[in-house]
């Protein structure tokens, strides 16, 4: 077992109509005015943006509002909001929204609160002394953002998606109502339970030691997330399938999942990034196209624990065989993102990128990951560049 810090602050409001608490929670913050941050208007259609002001004005609480954030947040809106802040005189950031709005209204935060470039944290030059404090009401099961340390901002200038960790940006609360989630378009629920598997497949294949209660508990998390990401498929309207998705996506995103293991793989997140950044890809779908490509790029590391995870988490029966268990283990992961229609590479993503672009990819790739990436396999740029080419 590996020494670990494990801190999860966030207060975490979880039920039907927990929305009605906002203006309570707000108010508990001793703010003096709010910055409503949104996406681009389902916030509206859906009338929960009127409900939140209105649970504001209860409470006799000011607010600003910002809108527009979409998927791969951008780093122009982050600076209109952080000048919006500063005339405001806002000192309290509630993300409406998923992930993207989640991880916007952090890097607002961070420049309200530090000064100077706000890219610069980003880009690694320098590191935060602290952050607007943040609430969040989650309206996508996915990123995990409401209770993590971490933020992804995509700049338009070079298109570079890249993400800043700090545990200055942990929400202050987060409300989470699973009936919010009942309106999202079938492919963002899977592409969200994508990015919920994900995050905490990237602490299990790690090489060293590993605690058995964390494994326990992140095999029983994806095989949660793999059964009721199959119910919302047939019945995209269940409440207890979502409220058990929901609570995932913040359980695997805040740190629990890694408790005690031989440190962080994210090397199919850092692959991801790139295409997000230049291609504008939804993040999930990323995901699970390039997912299958560095399993089988990196299981012969570490072939236990792919056996483990076909055993325990996709529930084949065990010959023995380790290798072909990991075969066998990848094979079903890759069924069952077909079965939900995530792609299983880049052709079935809608992407056929040039021998250019992927040297491009995986140019970008290194040097945003400081030259080297991962955990189950240290990857170098050529190793990233052999991944992404298996996706083709």
């Amino acid at each position: 077992m590996f020494h670990f810090n494990y801190y999860a602050p966030t207060q975490v409001v979880f039920g039907k109509d927990t929305e009605e608490k906002t203006g309570e929670l707000v108010k508990a913050q001793n703010c003096k005015k709010v910055l409503i941050h949104y996406g681009s208007g389902s916030v509206k259609r859906t009338g929960l943006l009127d409900r939140v002001k209105q649970a504001l004005e209860k409470e006799n609480l000011a607010y600003t509002e910002l809108g527009g954030v979409v998927p791969n947040p951008r780093l122009s809106l982050v600076k209109e909001g952080i000048e919006l802040c500063k005339k405001e005189g806002v000192d309290f950031i509630l993300a409406v929204g998923g992930g993207s709005v989640i991880d916007s209204a952090k890097a607002i935060g961070y420049g309200v609160a530090n000064g100077g470039d706000v890219w610069d944290f980003y880009s690694h030059k320098r590191s935060a002394a602290g952050c607007l404090p943040i609430g969040v009401i989650l309206t996508i099961s996915a990123t995990g953002s409401e209770m993590s340390d971490s933020s992804v901002i995509t700049n338009e200038d070079g298109w570079i998606k890249t993400g800043y960790h700090s545990e200055y940006c942990r929400p202050k609360f987060a409300i989470m109502n699973p009936e919010l989630t009942m309106t999202l378009p079938d492919y963002q629920t899977a592409c969200g339970c994508t990015d919920i598997l994900m995050h905490t497949m990237e602490r299990y294949f790690t090489k060293g030691e590993n605690m058995e209660l964390t494994d326990s508990i992140a095999e029983a998390l994806m095989r949660t997330v793999i059964e009721n990401t199959k119910i919302l498929k047939e019945n995209p309207k269940d409440y207890n399938a979502r409220a058990e998705v929901m609570w995932a996506g913040s359980l695997s995103h805040n740190g629990l999942t890694g408790c005690g293991n031989g440190g962080n793989d994210f090397a199919t997140h850092a692959l991801e990034h790139e295409l997000g950044g230049m291609y504008d890809v939804a993040h999930g779908a990323g995901l699970a196209a390039l997912w299958g490509s560095w399993a089988r790029y990196v299981y012969r590391e570490i072939p236990e624990r792919f056996h483990k995870f076909a055993v325990r988490v996709m529930g084949l029966e065990d010959t023995g065989d380790a290798e072909e268990m990991a075969m066998r283990g990848i094979e079903a992961m890759e069924a069952f993102f077909r079965e939900i229609k995530m792609p299983t590479n880049l052709r079935e993503l809608g992407l056929t990128p040039s021998e250019e672009e992927l040297k491009e990819l995986a140019h970008k790739c290194s040097l945003n990951t400081g030259g080297h990436k991962g955990s189950a396999k240290v990857l170098y740029e050529a190793d990233m560049l052999a991944i992404y080419e298996m996706a083709k």
